[in-house]
């Protein structure tokens, strides 16, 4: 058993804290605390769930599923790519720029998945689309950059330094090998089209969001 865990970019610190971020990030820890008492019917009130949005209900939904999470390990992993990849993208837009971004890439990513499981009932939630197009921007914005990462093979565990474009980079082609298998089933699982939906728009529409001059500070 192993795994890749990144934990910061090695190349750069942000010139301003990351607020938003970090707002970002004690609010899905807020709800998920909300979660553990509401139980599956909280999940099932505030969750994106197809049939109900493609009928013209709940669409607030595609915004709250952003924030809800299925397991400790799930807000756990999400988190922590947040953190390792949000803070440089904030700075190089700006704190109200960087939130448009992170929910518009997790709106992009969220409709993806309803587009193709139109009928489904699962509930659809994560944060995983919108910190996928936070990882889309990074990529064409910071791609000679090193991350700090947590390398893990079976018992050997070590801090290493590997290259932004090489991380994202894999996890991308992961996500694009996964979508055919997952997209075709109704039993849930990782929402792998949101995760490509979500990066596309990010490395897509960075450039739009990024403040020239914060850049070249």
């Amino acid at each position: 058993m192993g795994g890749l865990i990144p934990l910061k970019d090695a190349s750069r610190r942000p010139v301003h804290f990351p607020i938003v971020t970090t707002c970002i990030i004690l609010a899905n820890v807020f709800i998920f605390s909300l979660e553990l008492k509401g139980g599956d019917a909280f999940v099932y009130q505030w969750s994106a769930i197809p049939a109900n949005i493609l009928a013209g209900h709940h669409w607030i939904t595609l915004l709250t599923s952003m924030f809800l999470h299925g397991s400790w390990s799930h807000i756990l992993g999400n988190m922590v790519f947040l953190w390792a990849f949000g803070p440089e993208i904030e700075d190089a837009m700006n704190p109200l720029r960087y939130l448009l971004f992170y929910l518009g890439g997790g709106l992009v990513a969220m409709l993806a998945q309803v587009a193709v499981t139109p009928g489904s009932t699962i509930p659809n939630l994560g944060a995983s689309g919108a910190i996928a197009a936070v990882m889309g921007a990074f990529l064409v914005t910071y791609p000679r950059d090193e991350i700090r990462s947590l390398l893990i093979i079976f018992l050997f565990v070590r801090v290493t330094v590997i290259p932004a474009v090489l991380i994202i980079g894999f996890w991308f082609l992961i996500q694009l090998f996964s979508v055919g298998s997952v997209a075709a089933v109704q039993t849930g699982g990782v929402a792998y089209l949101a995760h490509v939906s979500g990066f596309i728009f990010g490395a897509a529409t960075a450039g739009l969001f990024e403040d020239r001059q914060r850049l070249a500070d």
